[in-house]
């Protein structure tokens, strides 16, 4: 039929069209419905709860700061950038606060966009200029014109924010892990087995304890003397020779046990090891270092600051008897106004100054947390254009210069510091193998992997190729073992 479809619909085009002209136009006008503009703005007041929103985001004064979006600020929806107005800095205008500088986020935080780092690996150095962030359990962004509160010296007032990354990462990058399966009373066996006869198999012996943890040595030790009546240490004393024993013999101490024969090593007879001191009273967690303050009194009968103050004296002493406190702050936020005033403090310490109040730089650098002296670092690279290892290096000189880079590096990068470490007792004619021993038996279980990725990044050789040329025999298969791996 004429003006049927195909599908059973009216037909198209129509018997008649309507004109189209410009007399058509009222006819246009006379349909409008002037009621729906208010329609629409009533049913969209019903969906967002009653309120007319003329303005999304408006400016203070008057509006305030938006609501908190759902799973609290940083959490956009998905595929959806942050509004930077959402509790950081700047505030909407795109300027700071009156008052207020401009906070970069900290250096443990990852970039916008971009994934979390696996655990246990650190960050690279991003402050200042990364795009500021908020971290998980930051304080209100105060009202603009509103200073935060200084929250000296428990840093959680308003300017107070916490690392999305904690910056102190222990105990979980190392080469040797418990191994799968272990019965101490089997390797005890294999262990008697390497040495009864006549000859040493000292494959076995590294075979074993090189692929064991420390704990699991202990318990070799325990079932050792239980099943043979002997003690493992002196048959392997008995065995072994040079760097070889001297590599096992280390791998069978306890970590603190070790650390505190180091220490004993470093400052006996004519000569220190300062160098020794240093490094394991500045990379060492608090806990680690109140167990060797322990331990030493009981295996030495003098406490560890009685043998520093007996062997050391001025500035480095005090600098050595802080670190042995093992009571540094822990706390991972950071507290900008204070991060600033140390700042200050440091400058007006050292290149402010006609000489150096190396007090100033002793109570700031041992007392304060790791997080804030990253945060302070980079903010003093950043307010005097000069890094703080080079105002060391302008200031001070001798032990307390070494000892004061010790531990700002450790503080900056623990794994780079220990490839510096490791290079240098390699460098050169002769190696440092007291140097080289405790440093591959001391991180096996912590960050041995994360040094090994340093030492490529900063020599381009693998620590394992390093090692192979420098040292041989057992001794070096002991160490290749302990390593883990080429890269």
């Amino acid at each position: 039929a004429q003006g049927g479809g195909a599908w059973g619909g009216a037909g198209y085009p129509p018997p008649t069209m309507p004109p189209i002209g410009l007399d058509n136009v009222a006819n246009y006008a006379g349909q409008f419905n002037q009621d729906y503009l208010s329609g629409v703005a009533a049913n969209m007041s019903g969906t967002f709860g009653g309120a007319n929103v003329p303005n999304l985001y408006p400016g203070a004064p008057g509006g305030g700061y938006p609501p908190v979006p759902p799973g609290g600020f940083g959490q956009p929806p998905p595929a959806q950038q942050p509004v930077p107005s959402y509790g950081m800095y700047p505030p909407p205008g795109g300027n700071p606060p009156s008052g207020m500088p401009s906070y970069p986020p900290y250096p443990g935080a990852p970039v916008p966009g971009q994934p979390m780092l696996p655990p246990g690996q650190q960050p690279p150095g991003v402050y200042p200029g990364q795009p500021p962030m908020t971290y998980p359990g930051q304080s209100p962004v105060p009202p603009p014109g509103q200073q935060p509160v200084p929250s000296y010296p428990g840093y959680s007032g308003s300017g107070t924010v916490t690392p999305a990354v904690s910056p102190a990462q222990f105990g979980n990058r190392g080469t040797i892990t418990d191994a799968s399966g272990f019965d101490p009373l089997r390797d005890a066996e294999v262990l008697r087995k390497a040495m009864k006869g006549f000859g040493t198999d000292e494959q076995a012996i590294i075979d074993c304890l090189g692929s064991r943890s420390n704990k699991q040595r202990q318990q070799i030790l325990l079932s050792f003397k239980t099943a043979y009546g002997k003690d493992l240490i002196k048959d392997l004393k008995s065995e072994l020779s040079g760097n070889f024993e001297k590599t096992i013999l280390a791998l069978m101490k306890t970590p603190v046990l070790f650390d505190a024969y180091e220490i004993k090593e470093a400052i006996k007879g004519a000569g220190t090891d300062e160098a020794c001191l240093i490094e394991i009273l500045a990379s060492r967690s608090n806990e680690h270092i109140r167990e060797l303050n322990r331990v030493y009194k009981t295996e030495f009968k003098k406490t560890l600051e009685e043998a520093i103050r007996s062997d050391t004296s001025g500035h480095f002493q005090r600098l050595l008897i802080s670190l042995s406190q093992g009571n540094r702050d822990e706390s991972t936020n950071v507290d900008m106004t204070l991060v600033q005033r140390d700042v200050q403090e440091l400058y007006a310490a050292g290149e402010n100054r006609l000489g150096t109040d190396e007090s100033k730089f002793n109570a700031i650098l041992c007392s304060r947390s790791r997080a804030h002296l990253v945060a302070v670092f980079n903010e003093y690279q950043r307010m005097t254009g000069r890094d703080i290892e080079k105002s060391i290096c302008r200031e001070m000189s001798g032990d307390l210069e070494q000892g004061m880079l010790a531990v700002v590096k450790c503080l900056k990068n623990t794994p780079a510091f220990f490839a510096e470490r490791l290079n240098k007792a390699m460098r050169g004619a002769g190696t440092k193998d007291r140097t080289l021993i405790r440093i591959m038996v001391s991180r096996s279980e912590i960050d041995l992997l994360d040094i090994r990725a340093e030492y490529k990044r900063l020599y381009g050789k693998s620590l394992y190729h390093d090692i192979t040329g420098d040292t041989s025999g057992d001794y070096r298969k002991i160490l290749l073992k302990i390593c883990g791996g080429n890269d």
